[in-house]
């Protein structure tokens, strides 16, 4: 990024959680008699029966096919695309211009099949969540909620900041940003619980394997960046803003926006030499989990960015100056003051994950308990 392109970034939050976490009558964890907290417990022990959409079923690779999926009580729709299982070398090699020393050694990764969001995800999805706007519908309406609806109320929710956290640059059909990476898994979470589809944040290598989209040159459209024009959003483009999704041509897959736009959350911790202990292996659907706030790898570059970090193997690091202007103390757990340049996509795996596996991929309860705590138990 060009730091001459930074802006400084006012905004103001608000200090206080909105929970919602309330015990549920959901049923009981199997042999403890103990209720399911939607709030803290992990999904796939609360997951409700799929809302029914066409095409969202399957049990097998070949069944797989895109489908739109629908977000109980509101009028939103966003498109999945399968995305085949198979093996990819991940990382760059030595003479692509541009790499950096955290791309490699490059290593072969196995991949599970999944289905990826076709779009980044939009402010209209993620403010029905962080603003509650799916209950204030209801409220308005006098609808009954659903068992979906009931769920969903009891994930954990911000309060809503002081300030456009666009910065101007608009809502409509536009990525959502700022957001931290736990504010993202809690968004994927609520996700879950209004669609009865296990959605969560893609790993570093599923992210990867999905832009590459089959291909092993720098960019999914081949290695000149002169090409970028067409597929992607970044400095030289973007008139100093992010822009509407899907106005660029998609990669091989049929993936929109993988390249720029905005940069991407995922859920590997950033460890500069984390592809050293995978040299000479064939990996299978590997992880470095997050075990502290800072740094967890984006991928893609963004609208602000040169093309080198726009590559399908550039890897970004975050960083606590991300959240610089943040006057809160303790510093939101939510919102990213000064990342307009940050945004997200959800994946859903074929399989449903492990218990071991889902902690890897679902916001840590301690992470809202403690930030309460901080903040001497203010609602």
């Amino acid at each position: 990024m060009r730091d001459t392109r930074m802006r400084s970034w006012l905004w103001v939050v608000a200090g206080t959680v909105m929970l919602g976490c309330v015990m549920t009558s959901l049923g009981a964890e199997e042999g403890t008699g103990q209720k399911v907290n939607p709030a803290e417990d992990l999904v796939i022990k609360w997951l409700p029966e799929p809302y029914p959409v066409p095409n969202a079923d399957a049990k097998t690779e070949a069944e797989m096919k895109p489908y739109t999926e629908v977000i109980v009580g509101t009028d939103i729709k966003f498109d999945m695309v399968p995305i085949p299982g198979g093996k990819f070398l991940m990382g760059s090699p030595e003479n692509e211009p541009g790499r950096k020393p955290d791309e490699g050694p490059q290593h072969e990764v196995e991949i599970e099949p999944f289905w990826m969001a076709k779009y980044e995800t939009l402010w209209d999805a993620y403010e029905t969540w962080s603003f509650e706007l799916d209950k204030r519908r209801r409220e308005q309406t006098k609808e009954p909620a659903t068992k979906w609806d009931e769920i969903a109320d009891a994930i954990a929710r911000p309060t809503p900041p002081y300030t456009d956290m666009s910065f101007g640059m608009g809502k409509k059909d536009r990525p959502a940003v700022c957001m931290t990476l736990y504010a993202a898994q809690h968004f994927c979470k609520w996700l879950c619980a209004k669609t009865g589809r296990y959605y969560r944040l893609p790993t570093e290598a599923e992210w990867e394997y999905a832009c590459r989209a089959g291909t092993t040159t720098a960019y999914s459209f081949g290695d000149d960046p002169k090409d970028l024009d067409d597929y992607a959003w970044y400095f030289d483009n973007s008139d100093d803003k992010y822009h509407k999704v899907g106005e660029k041509k998609p990669n091989p897959w049929g993936l929109y926006d993988m390249h720029g736009n905005v940069a991407e959350w995922v859920l590997d911790q950033y460890v500069p030499d984390a592809y050293k202990k995978f040299a000479g292996k064939t990996v299978k659907n590997p992880i470095v989990p997050v075990t502290k706030e800072f740094p967890v790898v984006v991928r893609g570059g963004s609208w602000m960015d040169d093309p080198e970090l726009l590559r399908s193997a550039a890897r970004r690091a975050s960083h606590p100056d991300w959240k610089m202007q943040d006057p809160q103390i303790p510093q939101s757990i939510w919102y990213l003051t000064d990342a307009p340049f940050v945004g997200f996509r959800v994946v859903r795996p074929l399989r449903l994950p492990t218990e071991e596996e889902a902690k890897l991929y679902e916001p840590d309860p301690e992470i809202l308990r403690n930030y309460r705590k901080a903040q001497g138990g203010k609602q």
